[in-house]
């Protein structure tokens, strides 16, 4: 297994965290879009960031903003973020970035007096339509390259987001991320859903997690670290090591070389 680091912003710039990423002897940092510095634009200067990984011997992946939402009813912001989505699956292939990380967005509900109301589950065929051609768009801008773009658990998939997966996972360019600390922190709802499809794990997100409590240190919450571990390694996963502080990040690595993981 590789193990990597998030972007922490506890680091200032990219070569920062890069130089925390070879101090730990880490394999490679997951780039994420959130943060001004890896906007789009940012990240279409490749030759900056392959060059910056080329010296120090590692790569990177990419974490799609988390305001990702290209099933939005405002066809202007949806067709933003499918061309973003398709704009970082080139930058990827350039960079040699083998997995872009993303989440689901539940969208809006309407709080009627007895119940909520998920506009994507009442406007499912809508939902299930876009999501097809956003398969579609991503299958042939990733073509015969190696990049899979891994669906990450977050607070619970709903059901109309699991349908959509369903369908996602028929393609070969998608695939799942397991955060461990997440779905420990939903008392697990998710784990029925994504070791059914045990077989597109490409990619984990591990942090210690207590209660709703999360992204702890490893080893001082109560998730079995080895169980999971050892299906991350089943299946040659990737393994972001996402804590969010550098020093929760140091112990974290040390926990892994400790108990001869990492």
């Amino acid at each position: 297994m590789d193990f990597g680091m998030p972007t922490l912003i506890g680091n200032k710039n990219l070569e920062e965290n890069i130089a925390l990423c070879k101090e730990l002897g880490l394999q490679f940092i997951e780039l994420n879009m959130n943060l001004p510095e890896y906007q789009i634009e940012k990240l279409e200067e490749v030759s900056i960031f392959r060059k910056a990984a080329e010296d120090a011997g590692i790569y990177f992946t990419i974490h799609l903003d988390e305001n990702l939402n290209v099933a939005d009813f405002n066809n202007s912001v949806s067709e933003a973020y499918r061309q973003t989505v398709l704009r970082t699956i080139h930058i990827a292939k350039e960079l040699g970035a083998p997995i872009l990380n993303m989440h689901m967005n539940h969208g809006v509900h309407f709080t009627l007096p007895d119940r909520k109301v998920q506009l994507f589950e009442l406007y499912f065929d809508e939902y299930m339509k876009v999501f097809c051609k956003f398969r579609e768009q991503c299958e042939k801008e990733i073509a015969d390259s190696d990049i899979r773009i891994c669906i990450e658990n977050t607070d619970g998939f709903r059901s109309y987001e699991q349908a959509v997966i369903r369908m996602l996972l028929e393609s070969d360019v998608f695939a799942l991320t397991w955060d461990i600390g997440h779905s420990n922190s939903v008392q697990n709802m998710d784990e029925p859903f994504i070791l059914c499809y045990e077989n597109k794990l490409k990619h984990f997100h591990i942090h210690d997690s207590l209660g709703r409590k999360d992204h702890m240190m490893l080893g001082t919450g109560e998730i079995d670290l080895s169980q999971r571990l050892s299906i991350a390694g089943k299946h040659q996963c990737r393994c972001v090591v996402e804590t969010k502080t550098i020093e929760a990040l140091r112990e974290s690595v040390d926990w892994l070389s400790r108990n001869s993981i990492f």
